[in-house]
């Protein structure tokens, strides 16, 4: 689950989907390759940026709390540490047990920024914060984009926006 949260999957997907769209379509090869090639180059300047953005941030404070455990390609990718109530799927809200291991969890790794995501109920880490004093960092996409024109309306502005908003609340925490 949640795989698409890796810009190296996302690379495999676009070749993928290049690769069936030329064999359903030979006659239109060359603007598919090319508008993949143009694809690729979009996800490694994503990448880079991203790269470039967690750089700036001490790997000992990449430790965050997200509502349920939808980011850890993300975070493998750049080194950062997701805690979460839930497990990946979002059938049920996390339990008090979830919530109080969670708790326990950033006091004990100083977890440095909590995360909403736009797909379930910000009770839970809005609790966290009061028990905690870390801070809410905003919203997160994993499962979904925003509406048009909203600032995660597609792949690219969806990863663009996780992770403006990550290292952002990161670097803020930093400066407290």
């Amino acid at each position: 689950p949640h795989a698409w949260q890796s810009l190296v999957h996302a690379q495999r997907y676009v070749e993928n989907i290049r690769a069936a769209l030329v064999a359903a379509a030979p006659a239109h090869a060359g603007a598919i390759d090319a508008r993949a090639a143009a694809y690729r180059q979009r996800l490694a300047a994503l990448d880079n940026s991203a790269r470039t953005a967690f750089a700036a941030i001490p790997p000992e404070q990449r430790r965050v709390v997200s509502t349920h455990d939808a980011f850890g390609y993300l975070g493998e990718a750049y080194g950062i540490t997701f805690i979460s109530p839930r497990s990946w799927n979002t059938d049920s809200e996390a339990s008090a047990a979830g919530v109080a291991a969670v708790i326990r969890q950033v006091r004990q790794h100083q977890a440095r920024a909590l995360f909403v995501e736009n797909i379930t109920d910000r009770r839970s880490i809005e609790r966290i914060a009061q028990e905690t004093g870390a801070q809410v960092g905003g919203t997160l996409y994993s499962d979904a984009l925003s509406a048009p024109g909203a600032g995660a309306d597609t792949y690219l502005r969806l990863y663009e926006h996780n992770v403006k908003v990550i290292a952002g609340a990161l670097q803020a925490a930093a400066t407290r």
